[in-house]
């Protein structure tokens, strides 16, 4: 066995209810919800100006639409990598909750989508305590995933990547063509 999957055979039987529980549900996607409309709440307050909020909802959606697509679009199929769940060698892992994914796992769209978010966030944004806890959420998102088996650290490691590149390739193109460089937003950021 490689030292990926015992990584994740690691991660997923040291657990308990109390934990599976908490990953299974930091793991969905429509949990952070509220967090998207925190964040989306903090750059209209900070840019002031509907134009350039529409521009960055663009944005968004570019990046997290591009780091999907990347992930389970082209790279899912192409590498055709089964999850850990899925993987006949890795036993016993635990399925929480009956949880076995897609068959696919390389690369990790949970870990892609939630860098882009949380770094194109942090470039507009511009504040270190909001980068920090976006960042530890990233972490815990993807500890989610390796904790319920879905994904090896290869896995989160290319998604990561994925979602940091288009975050900063969409950050750049905002900058250069809407003039969100910080110099636009309203001052406050630390």
């Amino acid at each position: 066995m490689n030292s990926d999957a015992e990584i994740v055979l690691w991660i997923n039987s040291h657990g308990n209810a109390w934990l599976d529980a908490a990953m299974w549900t930091i793991s969905r996607p429509s949990t952070w919800f509220p967090l998207y409309a925190l964040l989306l709440l903090l750059l209209a307050y900070r840019y002031r100006n509907w134009k350039t909020m529409l521009w960055i909802l663009i944005g968004f959606g570019i990046a997290v639409g591009l780091s999907d697509f990347t992930c389970s679009g082209i790279l899912k199929p192409l590498v055709a990598r089964l999850r850990p769940t899925h993987e006949p060698a890795i036993d016993p892992i635990r399925l929480i909750h009956g949880y076995i994914g897609g068959l696919y796992g390389f690369c990790s769209s949970h870990a892609a989508n939630s860098m882009a978010i949380a770094l194109l966030f942090s470039l507009l944004y511009k504040n270190k305590t909001a980068t920090v806890c976006l960042m530890t959420w990233v972490v815990v998102v993807c500890y989610s995933r390796m904790y319920l088996g879905a994904h090896y650290p290869t896995d989160i490691m290319v998604g990561l990547l994925i979602g940091a590149l288009w975050a900063l390739g969409t950050w750049l193109a905002l900058k250069r063509w809407c003039h969100v460089d910080g110099e636009a937003a309203r001052p406050g950021g630390s």
